[in-house]
């Protein structure tokens, strides 16, 4: 089969590897599509001290059972499926208090073990989450992502009537922004530099949409959210904070960066300053939001390549340009 191949940070490239044959708890999927995330900008780089070279990265998937193993159940051949990529050993500290997601044996497809970048790949039984015949495989691969926005607001546990500003109108602001009155925003405020995001936020719910925060004339919200990773913008969130309110840092910032807050605000305001970090019991209603609800997450997809070009499809996620780019190893 074909296949992206990470050899060690900095060493990309597309060959051929030997077929993948199920487990007897596995099943074989046909990649369909595949995103790329920032994760994987960071693995490239050397960044992702998870990381396990030589890897086949990818981690959000979408693609076509053909081959199950002999202790699968309830998953056929030709279903349609995605799959959460993450396994928690159960046995850690971490994992017996409810939080596998920090576990300290963490496996996961496209970091630790190979993943979908490639035209197969092998997904235990009880990680695939079946989907409806002819449902769209850009948006099914899009299922991760939309669980970590999920678990993202049960850390934060916003209040009816909320006021949420957004930083970042990427990927993963925008679909903040398409959940936000569901779980209570009254108002969705969103900053964001690009013209042509800005608009999108406007149409996934924001009611207003700035392009920098000196913009909101000291205006205060009770759910800060960063989705971007940047350190000005995380500063600049964390000013924008109301008593009482929350911050919750969702996007990823460059390993070893640092911002400068001021305690003395943190203890005074009574302010909740919170991270989320992947996926934690959420993957299946992200799975049921996707398929039960109109979120229009298909125009999150703004580029698909071929599995050859992942070099330059990798290179486009690291510039920022377009939305979500994913591979199609299948064609």
């Amino acid at each position: 089969m074909q296949a992206v191949v990470i050899e060690g940070p900095g060493q990309v490239e597309v060959g051929e590897l030997p077929d993948p044959s199920p487990g007897p708890d596995e099943v074989l999927v046909a990649v369909r599509r595949c995103g790329i995330c920032g994760t994987d900008v960071h693995i490239v780089d050397g960044e992702f001290a998870l990381a396990r070279y030589p890897l086949v990265p990818g981690h959000e998937l979408a693609g076509e059972v053909v081959a199950v193993g002999r202790q699968v159940e309830g998953i056929e051949v030709g279903t349609l499926v995605t799959a959460d990529p993450n396994q928690h050993c159960g046995r850690c500290r971490p994992c017996r208090e409810g939080h596998g997601n920090v576990c300290h044996n963490f496996t996961a497809l496209g970091v630790t073990v190979p993943g979908a970048c490639a035209e197969l790949v092998s997904v235990p039984w009880w990680l695939a989450r079946p989907l409806p015949p002819g449902f769209d495989p850009s948006v099914a691969a899009l299922v991760e992502p939309l669980s970590c926005v999920v678990h993202g607001y049960d850390v934060l546990q916003p209040k009816l009537g909320d006021r949420f500003l957004v930083y970042g109108a990427g990927t993963m602001g925008l679909m903040l922004v398409a959940l936000a009155e569901r779980v209570g925003a009254m108002t969705v405020t969103v900053v964001e530099p690009r013209p042509e995001r800005r608009e999108l936020a406007v149409s996934f719910g924001a009611g207003r949409v700035v392009a920098a925060g000196d913009e909101l004339e000291g205006q205060q919200f009770e759910v800060v959210i960063d989705a971007s990773g940047s350190v000005s913008a995380i500063e600049d969130a964390l000013s924008r904070v109301a008593p009482a309110g929350k911050f919750l840092q969702f996007g990823v910032a460059a390993p070893g960066a640092t911002v400068r807050i001021a305690p003395y605000r943190l203890y005074s305001d009574e302010a909740s300053y919170l991270g989320s970090m992947s996926v934690l019991h959420s993957f299946d209603r992200a799975c049921d939001l996707a398929v039960e609800l109109d979120l229009g997450l298909g125009r999150l997809v703004s580029d698909v390549a071929p599995l050859a070009s992942y070099s330059a499809a990798l290179e486009a996620v690291r510039l920022g340009r377009g939305l979500k780019v994913q591979v199609a190893p299948g064609g």
